[in-house]
C-alpha cells in the first residue's frame, strides 16, 4: 500500500456530506478546522490518510464525519455484514471516550435529517475491550455494530476467535494516538493485525491516523500505509 498522500485545501470541505450533515455541522461548530479541511477530501476520496494536528483541533471528527455520512445515507448491508468502520485506540479509557463523544454527531445528524423528512439508517457502536463484560461480547457476535471501537490486543484477540467473521465487511480502519503504537511492540502486534484483517476482508482497506506528536511522520506514514 502506498503512503497516504499529502492533501491541499478544498475550497468548502463541506460539499462532500449530505446536506443534513452540512446543516448539522454549521449549527455546531463555527468553522472546520484545518486538520478536517485538508482530511476530508482525501478520506471522501477512499484514500487512507494520516492527520498530524494539535490536541483540540477536531481530528477525531476529522476521521469519522465522512464514516457517518456513508453509514446514514447510504443503503445498509445485511445485519451480519453491518460491522464497516474500526477504530482502534491504544488505551481503553480513550476508547470509553470516543464512544460516548461519538453519539453527539449522530445524535444531531439523525435530528437534522428527520427534520428534513430524510430517512436514514441510525449506525450503531460496540465497544470490545478488556472490560467488555461477556453478554456484550456475545451480542456483536450476534449483532455486530456498524462502528466497532476497540483496541490492539482487543482486534487481536477477535481475529483469533469465531467473532472474525463479522469483521469481513470492514472498510475504514482509523488509528488514533498513533504516535503510541509505532515504536513497540504493540505496534508491530497491531501491524499484523491490521494485515491479517486485510486478508480477511479480501480487499484493500481504507487506514486513517490520528496523532498530535508523530515524529518521525515518515515512519509514522509508513506504519499506517502497510506492506
Amino acid at each position: 500500500m502506498k503512503k497516504p498522500a499529502r492533501s491541499t485545501p478544498a475550497a468548502d470541505p463541506l460539499t462532500f456530506f449530505h446536506p443534513a450533515v452540512r446543516e448539522w455541522f454549521a449549527a455546531a461548530f463555527p468553522a472546520p478546522t484545518l486538520p478536517q479541511t485538508l482530511g476530508w477530501p482525501a478520506i471522501a476520496r477512499g484514500e487512507s490518510t494520516l492527520i498530524l494536528a494539535p490536541t483540540g483541533t477536531g481530528k477525531t471528527l476529522a476521521a469519522f464525519l465522512w464514516c457517518i455520512d456513508r453509514l446514514m445515507f447510504v443503503a445498509p448491508p445485511p445485519a451480519a455484514e453491518r460491522c464497516r468502520v474500526l477504530y482502534i485506540s491504544p488505551i481503553k479509557a480513550l476508547a470509553v471516550d470516543v464512544e460516548r463523544n461519538l453519539r453527539v454527531p449522530l445524535t444531531g445528524v439523525a435530528q437534522v435529517a428527520r427534520q428534513r423528512g430524510t430517512g436514514i439508517h441510525e449506525p450503531t457502536l460496540s465497544i470490545r475491550t478488556g472490560d467488555t463484560p461477556a453478554g456484550e461480547r456475545a451480542k456483536f457476535s450476534r449483532r455486530p455494530g456498524d462502528i466497532l471501537i476497540t483496541t490492539p490486543e482487543s482486534i487481536y484477540l477477535l481475529l483469533t476467535s469465531n467473532a472474525r467473521e463479522t469483521l469481513r465487511s470492514i472498510e475504514t480502519v482509523i488509528i488514533d494516538e498513533i504516535h503510541a503504537l509505532v515504536p513497540g511492540k504493540r505496534g508491530s502486534h497491531l501491524a499484523l493485525s491490521l494485515e491479517r484483517l486485510e486478508h480477511l476482508c479480501g480487499r484493500k482497506l481504507q487506514r486513517i491516523g490520528l496523532s498530535a506528536t508523530q515524529r518521525p511522520l515518515e515512519e509514522v506514514a509508513r506504519f499506517l500505509g502497510g506492506i
